[in-house]
């Protein structure tokens, strides 16, 4: 008795004021959330919302939650939704909560942390829907709304089967006069910082519509700037949206709708580290989905200055492809950041379009000197691997020993895939920039099948360095069939990506410095390509890092107590393994915390200059092995020649085999 008197209490109190003469303005937003009790059968959610201004009803039965209104100026929508599609359960309660923008005529719900898009953002152009009370409401039952609130006062605890609010119509005029002055009060209040989250909000938009006649050579249309809202230093436009001749051409309509929204809290989509900025414009043509434009429409957004180390991007909303959720995609849009405070947007599609800040980005800071490192340690590498080749191949002309012969060809396969690794990529960076884009069709394929062979060679070095160390007595299994494998193998997931399309191409690399991003021919930004990039790149470099790692392990317990790879020469041996098999690629996975760019500066320069570190450690593990063989015995030396390592481990097994039995 006295918990339910509590409840009256708090209603009574609640509508009080609402009611009182101190409460006169209007409610910009009306948010309303609960806790859905249900049964074990399977949930829906029933939504019926019509144009009009009755008010906004719940109920809440064992299986089904509906939301009906007569509030919107145009949105009408019937819709069911099986909300086990969305992960939700029978086994636990459901939370929800939903909002209502009077002056926008947008309505969306959260359903068991799934956000709802059900009216989407338009600019109502007399009344507008608000003010909704407390009306009416049904007896407690077991099944229904508990804790049901109004923003965050709570209108009772107990577990109702439905809820009814009663709506007013007022002049959408004075609620945006109303939403200004609230937004100056902020403002002057309590500031808010460029790059920071967004304020109050100012949610009062305008409508522009033109004719497109006969004729039609393309049109310019404005928003108009509000005080403080950041629209750019004296530009008198917070956005300017250009319409291309072609729009008229792609459309079966003659009449184009623009709607600007400034501030529209609801437009977020809970991105973490993701901001949208003020600005929101909504280009649509009556009845009809514009896609594929053959000149793109231009839209100039000017705002607060962005600092250069954040990343910005211009996105769309397609809300065809999904109608309930707000996903905001870079696809089918070019960003140009004129200059910190003015990002243009090209697009070859009609919708909601913004720009989206990367409020902790992670640029790229030192992009020019990692980019030197990289160019400068590929001509070096190339050249290197192309002497190197040229040692190998003489060698092979010396040598008699049938060992050697079988594992030279190793040897000469990982040469020959880096040397190919470093021309390609000396020579797609230099394409791209050049403005080549056209050449990234063809020559981005090609750098990755010459990275996949180089992966492919290294492990074939690791398979042989392990065999050689632990089976001396059994030859190396055909040599000139694993060299064919790192050659061969790549070509199939290479001809697979081609064959699938929109994989390859120009990507262009945003740095910090300057806006002008660094442009190569690699994979592009998108899912695909994301996806191929995992599935081939990471998978075999993780199991390359991996297999070198342990292979690593197993040769230094092999060699570490043999005197003659004690001290300097021991650490020249490990360092030139860790090269050759391919383990310094691993620094990939450990770029982040706070040496992130020690570890970039240190993987760019090991792994650009790989193709010289190999030469010179080739070099060096000859000239350790003369020395060697000149301070033996006679006796040592008749059987130091039967090594298959040739010169990386020419003395790992150079014990074992003189104590092998020779047949």
């Amino acid at each position: 008795m006295e918990v339910r008197l509590a409840d009256n209490l708090k209603t009574v109190l609640f509508l009080i004021v609402l009611l009182s003469p101190g409460s006169s303005e209007n409610d910009l937003y009306f948010n309303f959330c609960g806790t859905w009790r249900h049964g074990n059968a399977p949930l829906r959610l029933e939504v019926e919302l019509t144009p009009g201004c009755r008010g906004l009803s719940f109920t809440a039965n064992e299986s089904v939650l509906s939301v009906r209104g007569r509030l919107t100026a145009e949105c009408n929508t019937d819709k069911v939704i099986e909300l086990h599609e969305f992960g939700l359960h029978p086994e636990k309660n459901v939370d929800f909560c939903v909002y209502w923008e009077p002056f926008l005529d947008q309505f969306k719900m959260e359903v068991g942390g799934r956000n709802l898009t059900l009216c989407y953002p338009a600019v109502p152009l007399d009344s507008c829907c608000t003010d909704l009370s407390d009306g009416p409401n049904a007896p407690a039952g077991t099944f229904g709304i508990v804790n049901a609130m109004i923003w965050d006062d709570v209108i009772t605890t107990e577990t109702r089967t439905a809820f009814q609010f009663i709506a007013g119509a007022t002049g959408c005029k004075s609620l945006c006069d109303q939403a200004d002055q609230d937004y100056l009060r902020s403002l002057q209040s309590s500031p808010r910082p460029p790059s920071g989250p967004p304020g109050p909000g100012l949610p009062c938009g305008h409508r522009s519509t033109m004719e497109m006649e006969d004729g039609f050579g393309g049109y310019n249309v404005s928003s108009l700037a509000r005080s403080g809202s950041g629209s750019g230093s004296g530009s008198g436009s917070a956005v300017r949206v250009f319409v291309p001749p072609a729009l008229r051409r792609s459309s079966n309509s003659s009449k184009v709708v623009f709607t600007f929204f400034n501030g529209n809290p609801l437009f977020q989509d809970g991105h973490q580290n993701l901001q949208l900025l003020q600005d929101v414009v909504d280009i649509t043509v009556e009845n009809q989905v514009v896609t594929n434009l053959s000149e793109p429409v231009k839209i100039g957004f000017h705002h607060n200055a962005i600092p250069d180390q954040n990343r910005r991007s211009c996105v769309s909303w397609d809300v065809h492809r999904d109608p309930l959720q707000v996903r905001w995609l870079a696809d089918g849009c070019t960003t140009l950041a004129r200059d910190d405070a003015h990002t243009e947007c090209l697009c070859d599609h009609l919708t909601y379009f913004a720009v989206l800040v990367d409020l902790e980005p992670r640029p790229l800071r030192h992009l020019l000197a990692l980019t030197c490192i990289s160019l400068a340690g590929c001509a070096v590498s190339f050249v290197s691997c192309v002497a190197l080749l040229v040692f190998l191949a003489r060698k092979w002309r010396r040598s008699t020993n049938n060992s050697l012969h079988n594992s030279l060809p190793v040897h000469v396969g990982l040469a020959a895939s880096l040397a190919l690794l470093s021309l390609l990529f000396f020579l797609t960076g230099v394409l791209a920039n050049a403005g080549h884009e056209a050449a990234c069709t063809w020559a981005a394929p090609l750098l990755h099948y010459a990275l996949l062979s180089a992966f492919v060679c290294m492990g074939v070095e690791v398979f042989h360095a392990f065999w050689i160390t632990y089976k001396p007595c059994i030859p190396f299994p055909r040599p000139y069939d694993w060299i064919l494998a790192g050659f061969v193998l790549p070509v199939i997931p290479v001809g697979v990506l081609v064959a699938v399309g929109d994989v390859y191409g120009l990507r262009e690399v945003e740095q910090a410095a300057t806006r002008d991003p660094y442009l190569m021919c690699w994979m592009k930004v998108n899912p695909k390509a994301r996806l191929a990039h995992y599935f081939t790149n990471l998978t075999l470099l993780a199991v390359l890092v991996l297999a070198g790692s342990v292979v690593l392990v197993f040769v230094y317990r092999k060699i570490r107590n043999r005197a003659e790879w004690s001290q300097n020469r021991g650490t020249v041996f490990m360092l030139g393994l860790i090269l050759l098999f391919g383990t310094s690629w691993g620094l990939a996975f450990l770029d982040f915390g706070p040496l992130s760019n020690v570890v970039l500066f240190l993987f760019c320069f090991l792994n650009s200059f790989q193709g010289f570190f190999l030469m010179i450690g080739f070099w060096l593990q000859g000239w350790m092995k003369r020395r060697l063989d000149r301070g033996s015995s006679s006796t040592t030396t008749s059987t130091s020649t039967s090594t298959s390592t040739s010169t990386m481990l020419p003395t790992a097994n150079k014990h074992t085999l003189s104590q092998t039995p020779q047949t």
